[in-house]
């Protein structure tokens, strides 16, 4: 018997969605019953590639899609049914632009160099009207909201029961919040092995979207789905271990600005390569059009974008595109909420080996307010200021582009140049208010 037969036996499950993300981020299923799960879980489900968002034609062959029993979640607002993320295969062999094959390389490649990446990340939304142009709560409407207990617990019946679910499931969730808009939650779990995370953050987003379904409203990743408020940040908090995972490598004490922060020379150079390759990272970790307005956000109405725009680390400040809370780990504040679950995972490790490969110096740690005093610092590189740039410069990171894979990352580029060129062709209101009588 399958393993996924099994499952289904012993939990009553009718049936699975096998599942995977497309280059942009859309997920795919297929709603397999039980029954038929067996031939499933060894052939797998077939899909038209071109269908979705992968760079494909109608004449490619099937697709198929095949089950990862190990990763298997049973849904708890509806347990007749169990997702299952899957990998991509054609006529045999791996689709290398597969965002999560992207990511099993890269995870392989981490462990032949002894190293075992570890993340937790940190997913922010808005709870919207259904028809998505609304805050839901017609009462949030504070200056700051962070943290206002009133307006969380008017979104009680939401968030405890996501929060239930994932307790159930043993993700460890340890806190919830309002956060820094109107309208926006954050929840946290436990950090654990990048896949996991990926996975467990691909089915947070469906779930999350479920839930908030189901109570009469829209759950949105959006980067900034609101103007004048804050946008969706989805911060990466990155540690390197053991194969074991019971020695944190990135744990140390380097010497001088590293070294002052609790990190490692293995921890510096991992550093240094997300530094190093951070404009070609955003064409990742910042995807569409409307993740250039987070980044590049004029002041919010609470006060701070707390998103960044500049090529910078310290210490524990939340100002900088990276910072360093403690020793053993950093975090990386520049993806948001549209970014790829699998990409997301698999651009940290590729940068981060990319910089360790190199002894990449991260450069000279900065611990001012960088709202404030980012003037002053002349130098620092600055982050794209559109998704045309990004793209142009993860183009010219032959590096980056190698670590990735060759065909995912040209896969990528054209599609990504595709979506650019769609956006600038649409016209705009606001061109129609402001040259209609030029």
């Amino acid at each position: 018997m399958s393993k996924l037969a099994e499952f289904a036996a012993k939990t009553g499950v009718k049936y699975f969605m096998i599942s995977y993300t497309d280059l942009f981020g859309g997920q795919r299923a297929k709603l397999v019953p039980a029954a038929a799960i067996a031939d499933m879980e060894e052939d797998g489900a077939g899909f038209a590639g071109f269908a979705t968002w992968f760079d494909m034609t109608p004449a490619h062959p099937d697709m198929l899609a095949i089950p990862d029993p190990a990763a298997v979640i049973q849904l708890p607002w509806k347990p007749d049914v169990a997702w299952v993320p899957a990998d991509c295969v054609m006529e045999g062999t791996p689709v290398e632009q597969a965002p999560r094959n992207v990511l099993k390389k890269l995870v392989a490649e981490a462990a032949e160099a002894g190293l075992r990446v570890k993340t937790g990340i940190e997913a922010e939304f808005f709870l919207l009207t259904p028809e998505g142009d609304k805050i839901s709560d017609p009462y949030d409407t504070a200056e700051k909201p962070c943290y206002d207990q009133q307006a969380v617990m008017r979104r009680y019946d939401v968030i405890a029961e996501i929060c239930d679910y994932m307790l159930g499931l043993g993700w460890g969730p340890y806190q919830n919040d309002h956060e820094d808009a109107n309208g926006q939650f954050e929840m946290n779990w436990e950090f654990a092995d990048a896949l996991v995370t990926a996975d467990r953050h691909s089915f947070f987003k469906f779930m999350v979207k479920s839930v908030a379904e189901k109570h009469g409203l829209r759950a949105t990743f959006m980067p900034k789905p609101v103007e004048g408020l804050t946008g969706n940040g989805c911060h990466a908090h990155i540690s390197v271990w053991d194969l074991d995972g019971k020695v944190n490598a990135f744990a140390g004490d380097a010497g001088g600005q590293i070294g002052e922060v609790g990190l490692s020379d293995q921890g510096g150079y991992f550093l240094g390569g997300i530094m190093k390759h951070a404009e070609a990272l955003a064409a990742i970790t910042n995807p569409t059009v409307n993740s250039y307005k987070r980044i590049n956000a004029p002041r919010t109405m609470s006060g701070a974008t707390w998103a960044p725009n500049t090529v910078t680390w310290t210490g524990n400040n939340r100002t900088h595109m990276v910072r360093v809370p403690g020793p053993g780990r950093f975090e990386l504040r520049l993806p948001d909420g549209a970014t790829n679950p699998y990409l997301l995972q698999a651009v940290i490790i590729a940068a981060g080996l990319s910089g360790i490969q190199s002894k990449a110096d991260p450069g000279k740690r900065y611990d001012i307010d960088m709202y404030a005093q980012g003037h002053t610092v002349a130098d620092a590189p600055k982050l794209p200021l559109n998704m045309l740039d990004a793209i142009r410069a993860f183009g010219k990171d032959t590096e980056l582009k190698s670590m990735l894979g060759e065909e995912f990352s040209a896969s990528y580029i054209k599609m990504k140049h595709q979506e650019w060129n769609s956006f600038v062709s649409h016209f705009s209101n606001w061109e129609r208010e402001n040259t209609l009588d030029i």
